[in-house]
């Protein structure tokens, strides 16, 4: 029935961003024509939170080691924003992107529906 998502990241600076994505992150790509590069993203999992205001998504990479993965990241260039913040779900950073947005990154606490 299902068989994947599709996650939309937009952005003042594509260009930049597709190859913070590919270069710093290394993430897997295809390319659906003209640099348009569409991302192979880590197993993911889906949650629904209640919301007392409107609808809305969020979007999270996790990593199982937080603080070498930033050691990592910062190596290769990324800017992180501020300290890891914990949370009973788990410890988090902010990564910016190059066109300034920011990509929540974090490592869980709880069980996770892919490993």
């Amino acid at each position: 029935m299902i068989t994947g998502a599709h996650v939309i990241l937009y952005s003042k600076d594509a260009t930049a961003d597709r190859e913070f994505l590919r270069d710093v992150l290394e993430l897997g790509h295809v390319d659906a024509g003209n640099d348009w590069l569409i991302f192979r993203l880590p197993p993911t999992e889906l949650a629904v939170h209640p919301s007392e205001g409107d609808p809305r998504q969020e979007f999270y990479l996790m990593c199982d080691n937080l603080d070498e993965t930033v050691r990592q990241l910062t190596g290769k260039g990324a800017k992180v924003d501020g300290e890891a913040t914990t949370a009973s779900w788990g410890t988090r950073v902010s990564i910016r992107l190059p066109s300034g947005s920011v990509l929540p990154l974090y490592q869980p606490r709880h069980p996770t529906a892919h490993g």
